[in-house]
């Protein structure tokens, strides 16, 4: 399957959102002569922003799976490139977008917002790539691979903060997290926000609070190179900044 590319500026152009809501977008107008190639795109959820929270996993973990069968098996310069994905999406997908996601219609603040967002930590499609990557390609899985997509789902918060910090974006370290947070058995706990602490800011979360310590260790803590031991230590160090952890005991002990 050729995609032929939008021109650089698309994103400003609202044109564009006319002529997509219109069923239009042919016009050369839009489109630069770069094309890339794919063999297969299927459908996937690629908006997960609103939902109820059952509806909001099941959209997470048909994406990991349609992502992991086809798209991040194509060259990474495909895979993760922002116009690929939004001029896929304006050429291919607008079927599938207005039958899921009418509400692109309405408005070109939600066109832009679910069809050509920036694509970075805060873009669903993003995140699912980053996921699948880093699950796929791991050598040393102490779970399954379906027990890992669904622990980066429900620790949802704590995988889009290790994403947005550079230095933590990297399967090892979000395989290791995902151990530890799993043999805790912590994840309700870090959801949930911090209220006895005037200190900090309205929406503060301890699993988040534990990413911020371990980035503002760095680089006197390495934690992307620690074992997995010496991570749940440090991890239950930083938690233990915001909580009693006292009670907290590891239920399965694996190195890495």
């Amino acid at each position: 399957m050729k995609i032929r590319l939008l021109k650089e500026g698309y994103k400003k152009d609202e044109l564009l959102y006319t002529a997509f809501k219109n069923g239009e977008v042919v016009d050369d107008l839009f489109f630069s002569e770069e094309t890339m190639e794919i063999e297969e795109a299927p459908d996937f959820p690629i908006y997960m922003g609103k939902g109820s929270e059952i509806q909001k996993k099941a959209d997470f973990l048909a994406a990991f799976q349609a992502i992991a069968s086809s798209y991040v098996k194509v060259d990474r310069d495909i895979h993760l490139d922002e116009r690929f994905w939004h001029s896929l999406l304006i050429t291919k997908k607008r079927d599938y977008i207005l039958e899921k996601y009418p509400q692109v219609l309405e408005s070109y603040r939600e066109f832009s917002n679910i069809v050509i967002k920036g694509f970075d930590w805060e873009n669903y499609i993003y995140k699912c790539i980053l996921a699948v990557e880093y699950i796929e390609d791991a050598t040393e899985l102490v779970l399954s691979k379906e027990q890992y997509y669904e622990l980066i789902v429900d620790n949802l918060d704590i995988y889009n903060y290790i994403i947005k910090y550079s230095i933590f974006r990297n399967g090892e370290f979000l395989v290791k997290i995902l151990t530890v947070i799993h043999n805790l058995g912590i994840s309700e706990l870090l959801k949930g926000k911090i209220t006895d602490r005037p200190d900090l800011g309205k929406d503060e979360r301890y699993g988040r609070r534990v990413i911020f310590e371990l980035n503002k260790a760095y680089p006197v803590l390495m934690s992307p190179l620690l074992d997995i031991e010496a991570l749940e230590e440090e991890f239950l160090k930083a938690l233990g900044n915001y909580c009693d952890v006292s009670g907290i005991e590891s239920q399965n002990k694996v190195v890495l």
